[in-house]
C-alpha cells in the first residue's frame, strides 16, 4: 500500500496552523518520544519522496522498518513539523538552508545523513548558450535566503556577474560589485521559477523543482552547479536528540546504501548525484 500523502499549499498553510496550535496546549517533546510506531518522513515530491518510496517498497520491510512517507510542496512546513512531533524526520534541505532556517525560527533541527546533491542550474526558453544574454535581461532566481546566494554564486561562477569580496550564504543583488550585462532580477518563491521561463529571459531553478518540470538538468541547464566541494547537499534530518532513535538510524543507513546509489544513478542520469 502507498503511504504518500499529497499536500497542496493551501493545505499546508492550513496544517501548519493547527500544528502551532496543538504544540501551545501539549508538550512538543510527547509525539517525538514513542519509537514503536511508523516513522513518518516529511519530503519534498522529487526526488526526495521517491527516493524514500524506493526505500519503502524495497529495502525497508526486510530491515524491520516501518515507512511512511509525507509529501510537502514548500521548504518550510517540513521543518515545523519535524520541530513539533507531527513527522518524525524530513528529507529535502542542505546545511547552509537549515541553519539558516533554525535561526530564524529558533528551531533545532540536526541533520543525520547526507543523501545526495541536486546541483542547481540556469535555464531557458529563449536562448541556449548562458553568453546569448542580452543586455538588460531578466533572470528569475528563487527568493529564500540561502537558495538566492546559492544563485547568485552560480551566476558568478560563471562569469555572468562578480560578487563583492565576502559575499556568503545570505548574498543578494545587492552584493554584486560588476553586473557587465546589466541584468536583471526577479525573486520568486523556489517552486515558481520553472513556471517562470516563459516571462523571463533565463531563471535559476533548484534541482528537485527542475526534474518535476520536466527538465534534465544534466542536458537542459545552460550552466549548473559542479559538485566538487558542494555544501549543499541534500540530508535526512531530525529534531535534536531523534538522532538515535532505532527508526532513524535503520532509514540512514538505507538511504546510503549500495541499493539506493544504483537507484540514485539509473533513475536521475546524472541530473541527481549520490553524495556517499
Amino acid at each position: 500500500m502507498r503511504n504518500t500523502a499529497k499536500l497542496t499549499t493551501a493545505v499546508l498553510a492550513a496544517g501548519a496552523l493547527t500544528l502551532g496550535l496543538t504544540a501551545c496546549g501539549a508538550d512538543k517533546d510527547s509525539a517525538s518520544s514513542d519509537t514503536s510506531g511508523p516513522l513518518i518522513v516529511a519530503a519534498s515530491p522529487t526526488p526526495h519522496a521517491e527516493i524514500l518510496s524506493y526505500v519503502r517498497d524495497n529495502l525497508a520491510k526486510k530491515a524491520g522498518l516501518d515507512l511512511e512517507v509525507k509529501e510537502f510542496t514548500d521548504y518550510v512546513t517540513p521543518n515545523t513539523a519535524t520541530e513539533d512531533g507531527s513527522v518524525g524526520a524530513n528529507y529535502f534541505q542542505n546545511q547552509p538552508y537549515l541553519d539558516d532556517f533554525n535561526k530564524k525560527n529558533g528551531t533545532h533541527i540536526v541533520p543525520v545523513v547526507t543523501v545526495h546533491l541536486e546541483p542547481l542550474g540556469l535555464y531557458s526558453n529563449k536562448i541556449e548558450k548562458a553568453d546569448a544574454l542580452k543586455s538588460g535581461a531578466t533572470i528569475a532566481v528563487p527568493n529564500d535566503t540561502v537558495n538566492e546566494a546559492r544563485a547568485l554564486k552560480l551566476l558568478a561562477a560563471n562569469g555572468l556577474i562578480t560578487l563583492k569580496d565576502g559575499a556568503g550564504n545570505s548574498a543578494t543583488p545587492a552584493d554584486i560589485s560588476e553586473n557587465p550585462k546589466n541584468l536583471k532580477f526577479k525573486e520568486l518563491e523556489a517552486a515558481q521559477t520553472p513556471r517562470s521561463l516563459d516571462d523571463v529571459d533565463a531563471a535559476v531553478v533548484n534541482g528537485n523543482y527542475a526534474i518535476e518540470a520536466d527538465l534534465k538538468p544534466a542536458e537542459d541547464a545552460l550552466v549548473l552547479e559542479s559538485p566538487k566541494n558542494n555544501p549543499y547537499g541534500n540530508f535526512l534530518a531530525v529534531k535534536e536528540g531523534n538522532e538515535k532513535d532505532p527508526r532513524v538510524t535503520k532509514l540512514a543507513k538505507l538511504l546510503t546504501s549500495p541499493e539506493v546509489k544504483k537507484f540514485i544513478e539509473d533513475k536521475y542520469a546524472g541530473s541527481v548525484l549520490p553524495s556517499f
